[in-house]
């Protein structure tokens, strides 16, 4: 439920502008889109098929959880596995700080300005159910949108592991009820078989 609707939807516009400056564009439906603001209507748009009727600050989370990424790019890190954390670890405080400061400017107080800032920052993940549900949207919307990329990234044989790896590690994260809305989405021939080729051998 919506404790004020007004200020709950200048906050997600405010996200939104945010993220229609994104420089990278990304087509689908043959029209161009800012990238991390189709990602950002794409992760609203599953929360409300997977748990419609999710918490306040859970939608907020959802659609800020890549808010203007493109201005921590991964390869201004080293490029190896601390680079990655770091990267990460650095990302979840930005990430955090930016939603943090458009909600302020909305009208959010300091308390459900913390509790967004704990989902995006992935805490107590398979304890907390908020932040396991941010988390199982985070991964339906990798399945169901990004798999292909991936797949084509990996496209060797030697490279389909690593492909394999980051799949089992995905189902890994999501809880029982992310695993049931995984396997009811609308993949590809070649995206199904790939999925279940991992979980094969998971």
């Amino acid at each position: 439920m919506i404790a004020n609707t007004a200020r709950f939807q200048q906050a997600i516009a405010k996200f939104d502008a945010a993220n229609a400056q994104d420089p990278n564009q990304e087509n689908f439906g043959g029209k161009s889109y800012p990238k991390e603001l189709l990602y950002a209507q794409r992760m609203t748009s599953m929360l409300d098929q997977f748990a419609p009727n999710a918490t306040e600050a859970v939608q907020l989370a959802v659609r800020s959880q890549h808010i203007c990424r493109w201005k921590s790019p991964r390869n201004a890190y080293p490029m190896d596995g601390a680079g990655y954390k770091k990267w990460r670890t650095d990302l979840y405080k930005f990430h955090g700080e930016t939603a943090g400061a458009l909600m302020r400017e909305a009208g959010y107080d300091d308390e459900m300005i913390s509790k967004v800032q704990a989902l995006l920052r992935k805490e107590k993940l398979k304890v907390n159910p908020e932040t396991q549900m941010l988390e199982d949207v985070i991964d339906l919307v990798f399945l169901q949108h990004y798999l292909a990329d991936f797949v084509g990234k990996y496209s060797s044989r030697y490279e389909e592991e690593k492909l394999l790896d980051i799949l089992r590690k995905t189902w890994r994260k999501m809880s029982d009820s992310g695993h049931a809305a995984a396997l009811k989405l609308n993949y590809t021939p070649e995206m199904l078989a790939v999925v279940q080729k991992a979980l094969a051998v998971s």
